[in-house]
């Protein structure tokens, strides 16, 4: 999987705050339901920013900076309660983990080890643990861009998958493409096309 070029590459917590506006109200297209609170009915499914100490003490913990895009997303929203598709939280500062010592973690090493499937091991391994859900996304600061961005991956433990992406950004563009075709599946669902 890869991003189109026009995809906006979201570095500050201006240029989240817009696009997680439009993905809030895309959502709410894509899942109309009836018991929403006051904000997601508003349009924004997201959580307070981070404060800047906040995400320097997670940043401290991890022994990591974290790349532009994720920095920022945490500035405009610490975590995001509804992604969508099987991506379940976005993690906060307090939440987000080295993907080694969660307990998913060691499961997907002991399995693929198992497997002999070491790629997979390796990333694992060195990456950190940013979403939960059936399907969960992955930043690795080994593979860092020249925007000082690190890859992400999604992880699809069901079917085995692992895709990479160039950015934390792209994690959430790609889960956007998903969402619009379901905003458009239920809008003629609710029209009857």
């Amino acid at each position: 999987m890869s991003e189109s070029n026009d995809a906006p590459r979201l570095t500050t917590p201006q240029e989240w705050r817009s696009y997680l506006c439009d993905y809030s109200e895309l959502y709410l297209r894509a899942y109309p339901a009836e018991d929403r609170g006051l904000e997601q009915a508003r349009g924004w499914m997201g959580r307070e920013p981070a404060t800047e100490e906040a995400v320097a003490a997670a940043e401290q913990r991890l022994g990591v900076r974290f790349p532009p895009s994720y920095r920022s997303f945490l500035l405009t929203s610490d975590g995001w309660d509804e992604v969508g598709r099987w991506i379940g939280p976005v993690e906060s500062c307090d939440e987000v983990a080295w993907l080694r010592d969660t307990d998913w973690g060691e499961e997907f090493i002991e399995i693929y080890s198992e497997e002999g499937i070491d790629d997979y091991v390796a990333v694992f391994q060195r990456t950190l643990k940013v979403s939960n859900g059936e399907d969960c996304w992955f930043l690795d600061p080994t593979e860092v861009g020249p925007d000082g961005e690190f890859a992400g991956y999604l992880f699809e433990p069901k079917y085995g998958e692992l895709y990479r992406f160039a950015s934390f950004a792209d994690l959430f563009h790609n889960n956007r493409r998903f969402l619009q075709e379901t905003a458009a599946d239920a809008e003629s669902a609710a029209t009857g096309d």
